[in-house]
C-alpha cells in the first residue's frame, strides 16, 4: 500500500492508523535514509497504541521501550549494528517474547533475523523536503489505512 504524506504530522497519523491493527508479537521494519521520517512514523505508532511518553530516536541507547500501551513498543535504532548476530547479543528473542510491537529503524542491518515483519519504506521527495512516500506491505495487514 502506498501513501503520501506532506508533513510530519501527517507521517505519525498514519502510523496511529497502523497501530490500531498491529498484533502481539509484530514486527515493523522500517527502511529510509536519515531524515526519512521513520521517527516521526514511530510516535504516531505510540500513540496509536496509547503511550502518552514522548518518543525519541534510540540512536545511543539502541532499544527504547514503552510499556504502557494497549501493546509494549519496543523501539530499536539498528544503525551501529553489523548484522543480526549483535541483535541477538541486545535479547532479541527476549523482546519478541514479551509480544509487544517491536519498530526497527535500520532494518536492513538486520535483515536476516526480522520473520514476516510489517515493512514501512520512507522516500524522501528531492524537490520538496515535505513530502514523503511511503510504502507498507509485508505482515498480517488486513484493510487499507486510508482515512
Amino acid at each position: 500500500m502506498d501513501y503520501i504524506t506532506r508533513s510530519a504530522a501527517e507521517t505519525e497519523q498514519l502510523g496511529v492508523r497502523l497501530a490500531a491493527q498491529l498484533r502481539p508479537g509484530d514486527v515493523v521494519a522500517f527502511r529510509g535514509d536519515l531524515g526519512a521520517g521513520k521517527t516521526a512514523f514511530t510516535r504516531g505508532l505510540a500513540r496509536g497504541l496509547g503511550i502518552t511518553e514522548a518518543v525519541t530516536s534510540p540512536t545511543y541507547t539502541l532499544v527504547n521501550e514503552y510499556p504502557d500501551g494497549r501493546l509494549p513498543l519496543f523501539h530499536f535504532d539498528m544503525y551501529r549494528l553489523r548484522g543480526a548476530e549483535e541483535l541477538f547479543d541486545l535479547g532479541w528473542e527476549d523482546y519478541l517474547a514479551r509480544r509487544g510491537v517491536c519498530a526497527v529503524e535500520w532494518s536492513e542491518n538486520v535483515w536476516e533475523a526480522l520473520e514476516d515483519p510489517i515493512t514501512v519504506e520512507l522516500l524522501r521527495d528531492p524537490a520538496d523536503e515535505t513530502l514523503r512516500y511511503i510504502t507498507i506491505s509485508g505482515g498480517r495487514l488486513h484493510a487499507n489505512l486510508s482515512p
